[in-house]
């Protein structure tokens, strides 16, 4: 039986949401943000390249020919549906339902660029051996201090509508290459 494309996409979606509540009732303590980080950058991959997989394969098991398009096409779609859905919900929960882990999420977002920021000053600093090296990288340390200070971004929201869509573009690209991966990998034969 071929699976059709928008349940593997629904599928898709609920196994994000499983691991987004998941992370949400179990993980919410001080490495929040960077624990999400993670999340997303090892195991959402892992599911949506699954989710990709069992689409195009259910197609090739059935005897179906496939070109480019067919393939691009059944590996793109559930990705798509079950990305969409999911930024869209977590959007919505981030904003609506949980403007408190939004702020917390805001916070180790801050709190986390600092440190990098301050790391990398005291990195560089033992390093430089001029008078003017040192003052330039003061200059820019200070500069970059007073830019992600509190007082700077109290009102800066960086789990907006448009930093959400910044962010569901970036996915994208990543299912763009996924899906033309598959499509190139699963061809039928004749077509090469």
């Amino acid at each position: 039986m071929i699976k059709n494309v928008y349940t593997i996409g629904f599928m898709l979606f609920i196994a994000t949401m499983v691991v987004f509540f998941g992370m949400y009732f179990f993980g919410m303590n001080t490495d929040y943000f960077d624990n999400t980080m993670l999340i997303n950058s090892f195991v959402m991959p892992v599911i949506y390249l699954a989710g990709a997989y069992i689409s195009v394969n259910s197609l090739r098991k059935a005897g179906i020919r496939m070109g480019f398009r067919e393939g691009f096409g059944r590996a793109f779609k559930p990705m798509f549906v079950g990305g969409f859905l999911s930024v869209l919900t977590m959007f919505l929960f981030l904003n609506f339902v949980d403007p408190a882990a939004k702020d917390l999420l805001n916070f180790q977002y801050l709190e986390r660029q600092k440190i990098e920021m301050d790391n990398e000053y005291n990195k560089a600093k033992p390093i430089l051996k001029t008078e003017e090296q040192k003052a330039e990288l003061e200059t820019e340390y200070q500069q970059n201090k007073s830019r992600i200070s509190h007082e700077m971004i109290k009102d800066k929201d960086f789990f907006s509508f448009r930093q959400f869509s910044y962010y569901f573009a970036a996915i994208l690209v990543f299912y763009v290459i996924l899906s033309t991966f598959f499509a190139s990998f699963f061809r039928s034969r004749s077509e090469l």
